[in-house]
């Protein structure tokens, strides 16, 4: 059955996501810390190994700058937090010991005349978690390909071995960053779905210098992950994302301007 693939993906995420949301609280904060650090190593060098895919590093500068602009103007970042806010309140809208803990905390507030103060700090580490697992899990080569072979064959080979990478990096991220990393499986859904679906039109939309731009570019955005992962310099990553999908209209537009100059 076509889908199938995400269908796995999806779930393995989920799984791998509450368990490393369980173990992480019975982890010393050392233990987590190194932990993180040593995620951040690895997609750094993911990342690098991504990034060095492109054959026109300027096409990924291009492709990085007007993504950035754009997502500046469009505050994708922002959205994203404010996004993570909502599935975080959804997720503890039920939790009658969290409600309570609000309403005592309020109580305390209001008596000692201090203004209602929101959990900025949960929030934000919520939405950080929500992206970073977010990219991780779809850019990549085997994300597009996988989606691609399912689509067009049925065939979930490449999804089937993603998902399995996913289940223990899942597990990994969670344990260290919370659960935020969970809800990255929707993510997933959404992103590998609508390749999977839009597989005939999309494979012929892209060619593979698109498909290779684009993820190289992808690579990039990876690095500034590994960045914040690291505590090296903490990007707005969110708002470099529509880079992703600029790389293929800027070798479009190399592709085409080469054949108009040639004509000539």
């Amino acid at each position: 059955m076509i889908g199938t693939g995400t269908i796995i993906n999806t779930v393995t995420v989920l799984v791998g996501g509450t368990l490393g949301t369980a173990l992480g609280a019975r982890l010393p904060e050392r233990i987590r810390t190194t932990v993180m650090h040593g995620l951040g190593l690895v997609v750094l060098a993911i990342g690098i190994q991504i990034s060095l895919q492109t054959t026109e590093i300027l096409i990924v500068l291009g492709s990085v700058i007007l993504g950035g602009i754009l997502g500046e103007l469009l505050r994708i970042e922002d959205r994203i937090n404010d996004l993570g806010r909502w599935i975080e309140q959804r997720g503890t809208r039920n939790s009658r010991k969290t409600q309570k803990a609000r309403k005592e905390v309020k109580e305390a507030q209001i008596n000692l005349n201090q203004p209602e103060k929101t959990s900025d700090v949960s929030t934000t580490r919520f939405s950080r978690a929500f992206l970073t697992a977010s990219l991780v899990f779809c850019v990549g080569p085997m994300a597009i390909l996988g989606s691609f072979q399912d689509g067009l064959e049925g065939n979930i080979d490449i999804l089937a071995i993603k998902s399995a990478l996913d289940f223990f990096a899942a597990m990994a991220f969670a344990s260290t960053m919370g659960p935020g990393v969970i809800a990255a499986a929707f993510t997933v859904a959404f992103y590998q779905g609508v390749l999977t679906v839009g597989a005939g039109w999309v494979s012929g939309a892209l060619t593979d210098p698109m498909i290779a731009e684009m993820t190289a570019t992808g690579g990039v955005l990876m690095l500034a992950i590994a960045l914040g992962l690291l505590e090296l310099k903490r990007i707005r990553t969110g708002n470099l994302l529509p880079a992703i999908a600029i790389a293929p209209i800027i070798v479009a537009v190399v592709e085409w301007s080469s054949r108009v100059t040639s004509l000539w």
